[in-house]
């Protein structure tokens, strides 16, 4: 036997331990159902932001925006509603309803609607202000203004219009927002969103609004001018409405007391056979839009009066040749001088001159002696049209009357044409077609030279006599994973003249046989991408 080895073993050795199954199927269960109960609240907090504890963490992780400013031909897709309507839309509803309504339109609001279910509803009409309050830490909307109004042809409906803006301009809010002033809220300059409603106890419904292009107000009879802000956070703990029940008790009293003293006894008035002429319109608040320059057109270059003059480029006499310059089109990307002064001179040939010989002293008869010109040979009028440097000087030009199409150098860059050849479907010259998800490519490298087309199926978000502004459609899977182009591409198209645009809210499908024609693309400091194109497919 071995002592150095048996001398270290043990004789009696402790029994070995059993695992705990239990507790570890326990610890497993519990372990799981905290992530099952991570999950779930990760659902509640993303899917309900409009909730305050759920905004406040997501401020905190830095995963939600404050409210952004929209433009008025990229704000989101929405309906407009009159106060009777509004009304209509409301009443009705349970105090359920209600409820889901009020958080759907917060949370679209919060989201700075991303992920918008259906149409937005835009407030318009005529409203006339009962009072107006500063807002505070203690309100949604912590730094600016709220008015408390009632809609002049409807008494059964009150708004809150929301006026968010900068601590310095609020004592001008102050003086401007007084009791009885009237607001105009119309479809082509307003987009007041309704972002919660509430049904008060003596059957009246509230709504309040806030204005998403945050822009320039000022009244018709007055000199100032404020401009609002989108608040950079909110503060969703106050709750809604802005004026709670008591304080809007109060300021109806008050104004009831301020109409009563203003307007005073009716006393009747004889009238004579003329009646007195109605009071002018009460003073409104209206928005106003920020001035934008616009680039005029440059004046062609006039030649000189001497031999170059008849240097132009004789007509075709006859034969093959002639037939195939008189079917051959321009090409739509060049923009001689020369073509753009005939457009422009298609017009009656009298009106022009009639203003010229308005500004010009006499001599007369070289006027008399070009109309008949430019009526007899349209093609040379470009060289014939302009008289003598001695007769007619040169500020002639700006005289003419500016096309109709041109009014809309601010939307569209490819506007001021207004008219273009057209094609039947995939009769268009050659091209390269490409969908919205090569865009990105298209702003690295730019057209090169040469024709491109635009497919792909798109959301109408605006619409206008000429134009409309277009959204791609994305589907689910790509939201979700951020592929294509996605809602940071907008597609402004232009129409020619006689063309009907699609209606807002309508969906736009074009394929390789009806595409648009790319102009221009642009990728702006925010990321969005502006997309002019303009139709080019003759109607069905």
């Amino acid at each position: 036997m071995n002592y150095n080895t048996s001398r270290y073993e043990e004789t009696y050795s402790s029994p070995r331990r059993r695992t705990n199954y239990f507790g570890w199927t326990v610890a497993i269960l519990l372990l799981t159902g905290f992530a099952f109960a991570a999950w779930l609240g990760s659902f509640y907090i993303f899917d309900q932001p409009e909730r305050p504890d759920s905004y406040r963490i997501l401020q905190r992780l830095h995963k939600i925006d404050p409210p952004k400013r929209f433009e008025l031909t990229a704000a989101p897709a929405g309906e407009f509603l009159n106060a009777k309507q509004l009304y209509d839309r409301y009443v009705g509803m349970g105090a359920a309803e209600l409820a889901k309504t009020n958080a759907e339109l917060a949370r679209n609001y919060v989201r700075n609607y991303q992920q918008v279910r259906g149409l937005v509803p835009y407030v318009v009409g005529k409203y006339t202000i009962v009072e107006a309050r500063e807002l505070g830490p203690g309100d949604v909307f912590t730094s600016g203004m709220v008015a408390l109004t009632n809609a002049v042809d409807s008494g059964e409906l009150l708004m809150e219009h929301v006026y968010p803006a900068n601590s310095e301009v609020l004592p001008l809010m102050k003086k401007t927002l007084n009791v009885g002033l009237e607001i105009k809220l119309e479809r082509t300059h307003d987009l007041s969103s309704v972002i919660h409603a509430e049904r008060l106890l003596d059957g009246r419904i509230m709504i309040t609004a806030v204005p998403l292009l945050y822009g320039s107000y000022t009244v018709t009879r007055g000199l100032g001018t404020f401009r609002l802000e989108p608040p950079l956070s909110l503060n969703l703990i106050a709750g809604w409405p802005l004026f709670k029940e008591h304080a809007r008790a109060k300021a109806e009293e008050r104004y009831t007391d301020y109409r009563r003293k203003t307007t005073g006894p009716q006393v009747p008035i004889a009238a004579g056979p003329t009646a007195a002429a109605p009071p002018p319109a009460q003073n409104e608040l209206v928005r106003v839009e920020q001035a934008r320059p616009v680039e005029a057109p440059a004046a062609p270059a006039v030649p000189p009066q001497n031999a170059k003059l008849a240097k132009t480029t004789p007509a075709p006499k006859g034969g093959k040749l002639a037939k195939k310059e008189r079917m051959k089109s321009p090409s739509p990307t060049s923009t001689p001088a020369q073509p753009v002064v005939a457009q422009k001179s298609a017009a009656p040939t009298s009106t022009p001159f009639a203003v010229a010989s308005a500004r010009t002293p006499p001599p007369a008869p070289p006027i008399a002696t070009a109309a008949p010109t430019v009526a007899a040979a349209p093609t040379v009028a470009v060289a014939q049209a302009p008289p003598p440097a001695s007769a007619t000087p040169v500020p002639v030009l700006p005289a003419q009357p500016v096309p109709a199409e041109a009014s809309g150098v601010a939307l569209a860059s490819n506007a001021g044409g207004g008219s273009w050849k057209t094609f039947p479907p995939g009769k268009m010259p050659l091209g390269r077609l490409i969908g919205t998800s090569d865009l990105r490519d298209v702003v690295e490298h730019g057209l090169a030279g040469e024709r491109v087309y635009l497919k792909g199926q798109f959301l109408v978000n605006f619409s206008d006599a000429n134009r409309a502004v277009l959204r791609p459609r994305t589907k689910l899977t790509e939201k979700v994973l951020h592929l294509g182009a996605g809602s940071s591409t907008r597609i402004i198209v232009e129409f020619p003249s006689g063309y009907n645009p699609p209606q807002q809210g309508a969906t736009v499908s074009r394929d390789e046989l009806r595409p648009y024609e790319i102009t221009e693309v642009r990728k702006e400091e925010d990321g969005q991408l502006n997309v002019f194109v303009r139709e080019i497919m003759q109607p069905n």
